[in-house]
């Protein structure tokens, strides 16, 4: 070999050398739990997809989280087989626990993950990250609910998902539209200061990040996704639904109080930004107090009566696969939710997100009325009828919920928006909402 072709190759090898030791723009991140079997075509199909599509720099990381059958050894043999993948086995399990230790970490720019079923088409991959190399967003999410959007999956798990997301939005006031698609980024800087903060080690953990990063003022970029279900998936919805909604709860409950204080990352007044929308300040209807009594009731009993028809169809819908308590106490919740937030922006005349958790979860314990009601009355008609049909339950749950709605608006009235001030002028009112864009 020449000395020429010899500094050539040198050259070559030094550059080799330093592109692998180099930190990647994007660290992918893949949690399994019990994966043996799915996690190698996965893999292979999103290395090809990296090698073919994608003009970044990337690490893949597969993390391990407790598995107890032959998924560590299957990553492992990724990892010899493939430069661009690495494998980190963590003890304990939960993706939550995993994608905090690893993002805690990473020396990447931009820290991604992704289901191991692959359920997202991965050609959303680089509209995912673009805008967070780029510093237009901070973190960017796959949306199966986005316009232009094309999902294949069965009627229990599309109700599911839209419930949880309407809850969501309903009771913590947030602005993205679906928190649970297991395709999302975060720019390392922004992960770096959010992640001490967030609590949850399992599904909650990408939903209470998200509530987190809006509360923090920064801009959430959403990506219209083609997805399709997993039919194999081993999820427990039951667990799942309860421990989200745990975690809901103690979210809101710190935001409420004030225990969990969120720093602004993303100066508030910027044009186009989530902090804008989450800044401080309320606007009201100025006629919607003065008016009294006699413009509430009205709104409040109309709302009553569309909260009623909402929570039979849920009922219906829950009951073809739930225990009767557990599907009173599910459809319950979601229309308290809704039933509060429609009483605020239309019979009380609050509008903005000032206030949304403590006025949600003021709302739920008024709402607690109507769970003793109605789960007392359910007991005691499987008590007398030990198997009543579903018209006689829907019957003896609308009227206990009925008895309850004259003691919700008393509530609701003295109690539960009963500290809101006197509404701002309208001109300021009308000042405030024009400044306040979002852009995802």
């Amino acid at each position: 070999m020449s000395e020429v072709s010899q500094a050539e190759a040198a050259t070559e090898a030094e550059d080799v050398a330093a592109r692998d030791s180099a930190a990647p723009q994007v660290e992918i991140v893949v949690p399994v739990r019990n994966e043996e079997q799915d996690l190698g075509p996965s893999v292979r199909r999103l290395v090809a997809y990296l090698r073919e599509s994608f003009p970044c720099t990337v690490r893949v990381t597969v993390a391990d989280n407790g598995s107890t059958d032959g998924t560590w050894a299957a990553a492992c043999s990724l990892a010899d087989e493939f430069s661009e993948v690495r494998a980190v086995h963590l003890d304990l399990p939960g993706r939550g626990r995993a994608l905090h230790a690893i993002w805690s970490a990473s020396d990447a720019e931009v820290l991604a993950y992704m289901d191991v079923d692959l359920s997202t088409d991965l050609n959303a991959l680089l509209p995912l990250v673009a805008p967070l190399l780029s510093g237009h967003s901070d973190v960017a999410i796959g949306s199966r609910l986005a316009r232009g959007s094309r999902v294949v999956r069965g009627a229990k798990r599309e109700l599911i998902s839209r419930s949880y997301n309407l809850l969501l939005r309903a009771a913590l006031g947030v602005g993205f539209s679906d928190a649970q698609c297991g395709f999302k980024a975060i720019r390392a800087s922004s992960a770096r200061a959010l992640l001490p903060l967030v609590a949850d080690t399992n599904w909650f953990f990408d939903t209470e990040l998200l509530v987190l990063a809006e509360r923090a003022g920064l801009r959430i970029h959403e990506v219209p996704v083609d997805w399709v279900d997993d039919a194999d998936s081993r999820v427990d919805i039951v667990s799942t639904a309860v421990g989200d909604l745990r975690g809901m709860a103690r979210v809101g409950w710190g935001l409420a109080r004030g225990t969990l204080r969120v720093p602004e990352l993303r100066p508030s007044g910027l044009p186009g930004t989530a902090g804008a929308a989450a800044a401080p300040g309320r606007c009201a209807d100025p006629g919607a107090w003065s008016r009294g009594l006699a413009w509430q009731l009205p709104r409040f009993i109309l709302i009553g009566i569309a909260s009623t028809a909402a929570y039979v169809v849920l009922y219906l819908l829950l009951r073809g696969f739930l225990p009767a308590q557990a599907a009173n106490f599910i459809a319950l919740l979601l229309t308290a939710v809704g039933n509060t937030a429609a009483n605020r922006r239309l019979t009380f005349g609050v509008r903005g997100r000032a206030g949304v958790a403590r006025h949600q979860f003021r709302g739920l314990i008024a709402f607690g009325a109507g769970l003793v009601l109605t789960s007392g009355a359910l007991a005691l008609l499987h008590a007398a009828q030990a198997s009543p049909g579903r018209g006689t339950e829907v019957l003896v749950l609308v009227v206990a919920n009925l008895l309850a709605t004259l003691v919700r608006f008393a509530l609701y009235r003295g109690w539960v928006f009963g500290d809101s001030p006197p509404p701002a002028p309208a001109a300021a009112c009308s000042a405030s909402t024009n400044s306040t864009g979002s852009t995802r």
